[in-house]
């Protein structure tokens, strides 16, 4: 499993009804894109309580094929042609797993980055935060969450789809899900990912 995010930060004034729109004419292009597992389309706003206007859609790609062929081909390119090259996020999949609300549509989403202390062995720190993801995949409302790293910058990444239109405050940045695509998400396994 691969994690992958971009984010594009649209104006304070702009009007995110057509980031709704878009969605709602585009989103169902990718229900059946081969590799994917899940693609979350994701959005915040100021109006909102969000400290920016965003775009942020958030993948959970089933193989690296899939990724590629999104990433170089007309999918990512509309993106691109629209809004200009963002930044694309990536973290190598540790965990995924189904949470007691997985037959409900995700209303709400968050993303939680955790930095690894230096002092910290990668091993025991990871372990420790699978353990613990588990766990927390268990809480009621959770559709389904993700455990991922960045080893370049040795952050741990927990991405949760939660039931219902709001979120848990505490659980990190908060984001509306406007669509959800998930053509492989019982090809994302359960549990850890080695």
């Amino acid at each position: 499993m691969h994690a992958m995010q971009y984010e594009i930060t649209l104006p304070a004034d702009y009007d995110m009804e057509i980031i709704r729109k878009r969605v709602a004419t585009k989103g169902h292009l990718l229900d059946a894109f081969p590799g994917l597992g899940l693609k979350a389309y994701l959005m915040r706003e100021r109006e909102a309580g969000s400290p920016v206007n965003q775009y942020a859609p958030f993948y959970l790609w089933a193989s690296p094929e899939g990724m590629n062929s999104f990433l170089w081909g007309p999918g990512f390119q509309g993106i691109v042609n629209d809004f200009g090259r963002p930044v694309v996020q990536h973290w190598t999949g540790l965990a995924y797993e189904e949470g007691p609300a997985a037959a409900s549509a995700p209303g709400a989403a968050t993303r939680r980055r955790t930095p690894l202390g230096e002092g910290v062995p990668p091993g025991e720190a990871v372990a420790e935060a699978v353990a613990r993801h588990a766990r927390e995949a268990r809480r009621d409302g959770v559709v389904a969450s993700a455990l991922a790293v960045d080893p370049r910058h040795w952050e741990l990444l927990a991405f949760t789809l939660w039931a219902g239109p709001e979120a848990p405050a505490d659980e990190g940045e908060r984001f509306q899900v406007l669509h959800l695509s998930a053509p492989g998400r019982s090809a994302l396994g359960a549990g850890r990912q080695w």
